[in-house]
């Protein structure tokens, strides 16, 4: 087995929104960045699984998962990373509670979160979901 082979690392997200059409983003201090909801695949989940998980995690809202909304790749340490998306609708929104991974949950309509989002990648995947 050659071990210089790059393994996808799988990661999973959403697109949340409220009512209002309002978008989810979240800010890593870790990064300094603003972002989708997502995080990587635990053993034994779904990615559908992994994405409600890990956008209630990271936001502190109850979500409804709905259709898929896509999916992105970027290298983290030379290795692919694979995020898939899901469409999701507010069901509870509760305090936000910030850490040290998360530390702000903002709410904007999509235009301005493709301004807010630091990754084309990301803005790229909001823009065939939501706007196409």
């Amino acid at each position: 087995m050659n071990t210089d082979t790059p393994t996808l690392t799988f990661a999973a997200g959403g697109l949340l929104r409220r009512d209002d059409g309002a978008l989810c983003l979240v800010h890593r201090p870790r990064y300094d960045d603003w972002s989708l909801p997502k995080g990587k695949l635990e053993p034994g989940e779904t990615l559908a699984e992994t994405a409600v998980r890990e956008v209630h995690e990271e936001t502190d809202c109850t979500v409804d998962c709905g259709r898929f909304a896509g999916r992105y790749e970027y290298a983290v340490d030379a290795n692919p990373k694979g995020v898939f998306v899901w469409h999701m609708q507010l069901a509870e929104e509760h305090p936000f509670d910030s850490d040290d991974e998360v530390d702000a949950r903002a709410w904007l309509q999509p235009t301005a979160a493709l301004d807010r989002l630091t990754y084309e990648n990301e803005r790229e995947l909001v823009r065939r979901a939501i706007f196409d």
